[in-house]
């Protein structure tokens, strides 16, 4: 499908299943995060999904390539990368999988049933306010301006069926507030793992937690992302995400 590039867009080769993103450099670029997400998300082909924050939608996309499941509805807020994610999807032919929507995921109601998803999964921003000043679009894929912990965990169960799964990435140091707020909305953490850097520095945790579910998680390995030069390690390429 050929695409009209607009000022500060370029096409990247996502090496997996003829897969390409348009990326803005103007606006927020997806990082490790997304990559270590996509790769842990598992759902069956009935299933129906949604994603918090989908950004330029990379992480849908990855998802639905690796796990073909029945429909995602990734919701995005901020105007400028739904329309970007949008054409992302259109751009890989993913239209009929993949619905992009511009709303608030508080608003999630309008669009499907309460209890009524299988999966759902958010690389949200997971980092506090701050009063630094930066392009607006990038701050609030970063910083907690729009969503906060408490609330991604309150739509996250709502949305959910009983058995449902969600899975999340977060800054690590923020990791007890994530399990607290998860515990306090039915959402049982089943299996979770840290990320770390070449230098031996925690940064993220990635957990899968279980609407309903009993006590009892699985704490498995750190996973580390980089080489000592800052460098990603070639597990963490795209190229590598998924088994064609």
């Amino acid at each position: 499908m050929k695409v009209c590039l607009e000022e500060n867009e370029k096409i990247e080769d996502l090496q997996c299943k003829d897969l390409k993103i348009i990326q803005n450099k103007k606006l927020y670029n997806f990082t490790s995060d997304s990559v270590v997400l996509a790769n842990y998300v598992k759902t069956k082909p009935s299933d129906i999904a949604v994603e918090i924050g989908t950004g330029s939608g990379v992480i849908s996309i990855l998802v639905q390539a690796k796990n073909n499941l029945k429909k995602i509805y990734a919701f995005e807020i901020q105007e400028q990368m739904q329309k970007l994610a949008n054409k992302n999807v259109e751009f890989n032919d993913l239209s009929e999988k993949i619905s992009v929507v511009c709303d608030d995921i508080k608003n999630f109601a309008k669009h499907f049933p309460k209890n009524s998803i299988d999966v759902v999964f958010s690389n949200p921003p997971y980092f506090k306010t701050t009063n630094f000043k930066q392009n607006e679009v990038k701050k609030c894929c970063k910083e907690e301006v729009l969503l906060s912990c408490e609330q991604l965990c309150i739509m996250a169960s709502a949305m959910l069926k009983n058995g449902g799964e969600f899975y999340c990435c977060y800054g690590a140091e923020r990791s007890c507030e994530l399990i607290c707020n998860l515990n306090s909305n039915n959402l049982a953490v089943k299996e979770m793992f840290f990320t770390e850097n070449g230098k031996g520095e925690v940064k993220l945790v990635v957990l899968k937690a279980v609407k309903g579910g009993k006590n009892g998680v699985k704490v498995l390995p750190n996973l580390v992302t980089n080489e000592e030069n800052g460098n990603y390690l070639e597990s963490l390429q795209t190229k590598h995400f998924i088994n064609d």
